[in-house]
């Protein structure tokens, strides 16, 4: 790990930035682009914006939206929801997004993801992984998706280990469990992904104390910590975020 990142996640529905609590109990924060640029000048090493809804309205992310959050961004951001194809990705590059993420439809098309990477280059690519607590799974931990509206019966950890293989850059796994609950991110779960894969991997989903970043990388091995409510509602500034992690013995960069 050269240095942790630290990455606000931008939950966007109908153009408009949102924040829910185990993915439902949505309210308004404002907009996304004016985030987007506060976030930049705060500190922020990236962004992640996610259409929160495209997958289960079965359309295409807001490109425009997408285009006006890029222009007011001076950090890399990952952009998810709603990419169905190559095309799809390809399209969001072409307005500013400087990497994709796919979540569902890697899911129900896994040979879509190679395409992805085949076209665009696995580095600008990471998959989301939405799970939940599952007796069933070997891993205890299922694969959810349709915005955690679905159980698949997939392992999580062994999705994980199968998008490896398939040639992507990193992966942003979510506990659903977790998720906006201020109580922490789900350290079992992001350590045994982090345990099973060699590309970097993004605690995200329940970070609500400066310690829970710290604990997602030193317990659970986590290379970036994504952040939402503890952003958004002014909880913790970025730089607090940075030096709390930068007096834990984490490298990152001021």
């Amino acid at each position: 790990m050269d240095y942790c990142k630290v990455i606000p996640c931008l939950d966007v529905r109908d153009g408009r930035l949102v924040k829910g609590i185990n993915f439902v109990n949505i309210r308004d924060v404002g907009d996304p682009a004016e985030s987007a640029a506060a976030y930049s000048a705060a500190g922020a090493d990236e962004l992640v914006f996610l259409d929160i809804t495209a997958t289960v309205e079965k359309r295409k992310t807001m490109r425009e939206v997408v285009r006006r959050t890029a222009d007011r961004c001076g950090i890399p951001l990952t952009v998810g929801g709603g990419i169905g194809s190559a095309g799809d990705a390809e399209a969001l590059l072409a307005v500013g997004a400087s990497k994709i993420s796919i979540n569902t439809a890697a899911v129900k098309n896994p040979d879509m993801v190679s395409e992805v990477v085949a076209a665009v280059g696995g580095d600008r690519v990471t998959i989301a992984i939405d799970t939940r607590k599952s007796d069933a799974a070997p891993s205890g931990f299922e694969v959810v998706i349709n915005a955690g509206t679905k159980g698949t019966g997939i392992d999580a950890v062994e999705w994980a280990k199968r998008m490896q293989n398939a040639g992507v850059g990193a992966l942003l796994p979510t506990s659903m469990d977790a998720d906006g609950t201020l109580n922490g991110y789900d350290i079992p779960m992001t350590r045994a992904i982090a345990q099973a894969v060699q590309i970097p991997v993004i605690a995200s989903g329940g970070a609500g104390k400066l310690e829970h970043l710290s604990d997602a990388v030193l317990q659970a091995g986590a290379a970036a910590v994504l952040v939402a409510s503890i952003a958004h509602f002014g909880t913790f500034t970025i730089r607090q975020m940075k030096e709390h992690l930068q007096s834990q013995g984490i490298p990152v960069k001021l």
